[in-house]
């Protein structure tokens, strides 16, 4: 290593263990990375299931090619086991990153009182409650750690078991109950608002600037709030005026997503790196664009990336006067060669988009990461992490 590796090595240990707002914001990013790469199977498991399975999947699209029409009796299995994807999706996923997030804090016991309080933040909303666990799970934790810390030590022997499991019992249901109360008002005030302000963006012919409310929605899961609340009504109304809208591609288009997973296939740590390609070829192929959404929370600062290329793909379509008949659900490249109008300058038009914003975001990540040089960083306090517990575990 030089010495120029070194000293940038050093400065970067010390800005993230210092006091300045800088240090805090790393660190807090790191703290939200270790809630969702555990868990990057679950939502890769989820997103394979929606993508084969609901009504506008692979396997209904394939028996429908092979008959010439849709398959009712294709279509019924396909519908038994899409049952799965709204249970996981509303309970499954948020309850995941709300214990990963407790136990962060607070180890076993952090993490099931982290998945009690998130239940109740759940069932307080009706969009998925993903931001909801990231905040109330490590919560909870530090709290359970915080009241039971006051009394370690003092209780009498044989009492311990009874004293623990009341205390996070009781102060478990209290924030299942005030995150039901409290936290489901906020989130879906906090969608009424995007809302109004895509409603302004698109009044005042300043549609690309939609991106800078739309990718950081969509980040949080309100993806499908702000595109058949908004876009849907709003692109319907213009489609049957003009024959087609580019309110349906301001959302929909996969290039943002595709480009951010590519970074991570060329630029990211290990674990995303591995994970990475199955989710683009579900994000892009089968229009799940929930799979990337984990890799951006789990590098916050890629929002930049979403945020410019979804602006790329808006500005062209403004240029060039694109747009879609339907809204394409889900958001697949298929779906928008479906819903594209005849003609090939539509064609032209649809697929610049999709590529432009692609390689924006692509380059915009790359760079964010060092293009590779923050992986390998953090790849190597990894390994040296797991040589230094495998060597405490020999000596011991």
């Amino acid at each position: 290593m030089s010495f120029s590796d070194a000293q940038a090595q050093a400065s970067e240990k010390k800005n993230r263990s210092g006091p300045g707002i800088g240090a805090q914001i790393q660190r807090l990013g790191r703290f939200m990375s270790a809630m969702i790469m555990p868990n990057i199977g679950a939502f890769v498991a989820w997103g394979l299931i929606t993508a084969l399975f609901i009504e506008a999947g692979w396997i209904n699209k394939i028996a429908e090619m092979f008959n010439g029409a849709p398959n009712q009796s294709v279509m019924d299995w396909t519908a038994s086991i899409a049952v799965i994807v709204g249970p996981m999706i509303t309970y499954l996923l948020p309850l995941l990153i709300g214990y990963t997030g407790g136990k962060l804090v607070y180890d076993t016991r952090g993490a099931v009182i982290g998945a009690v309080a998130t239940t109740g933040v759940i069932v307080g909303s009706d969009v998925p409650m993903f931001l909801g666990a990231m905040i109330i799970g490590p919560f909870a934790a530090w709290l359970l750690k915080i009241v039971e810390g006051s009394w370690s030590g003092k209780v009498k022997p044989g009492f311990e078991m009874l004293i623990d499991n009341f205390s996070l019992g009781t102060i478990g249901a209290v924030l299942a109950i005030l995150g039901k109360i409290i936290i489901g008002p906020i989130v879906s005030k906090g969608v009424e608002l995007a809302g109004e302000g895509v409603d302004f963006l698109v009044e005042n012919s300043l549609l690309p600037f939609a991106s800078v409310v739309v990718e950081p929605a969509k980040v949080l899961f309100l993806n499908n709030a702000i595109n058949h609340g908004v876009f849907t009504p709003l692109g319907t109304a213009e489609a049957e005026n003009t024959g087609k809208s580019l309110l349906f591609m301001i959302e929909s288009n996969p290039g943002p997503g595709l480009g951010i997973l590519l970074a991570f296939m060329f630029f990211g740590p290990r674990m995303l790196k591995a994970a990475a390609p199955g989710a683009s070829v579900i994000h892009f192929f089968g229009g799940i664009h929930e799979v990337y959404f984990p890799f951006v929370l789990a590098k916050p600062k890629l929002i930049a990336a979403a945020i410019l290329g979804g602006m790329t793909g808006v500005l062209v379509g403004v240029m060039f006067n694109g747009g879609l008949v339907a809204p394409p659900s889900p958001g697949s490249i298929f779906a928008w060669i479906a819903f594209t109008p005849p003609g090939w300058t539509n064609y032209l038009v649809m697929f610049s988009q999709v590529i432009l914003a692609t390689a924006v975001s692509f380059i915009v990540a790359a760079f964010l990461m060092g293009f590779g040089r923050e992986a390998r960083r953090e790849d190597g306090a990894d390994d040296a992490a797991a040589e230094a517990q495998v060597t405490e575990t020999a000596s011991a």
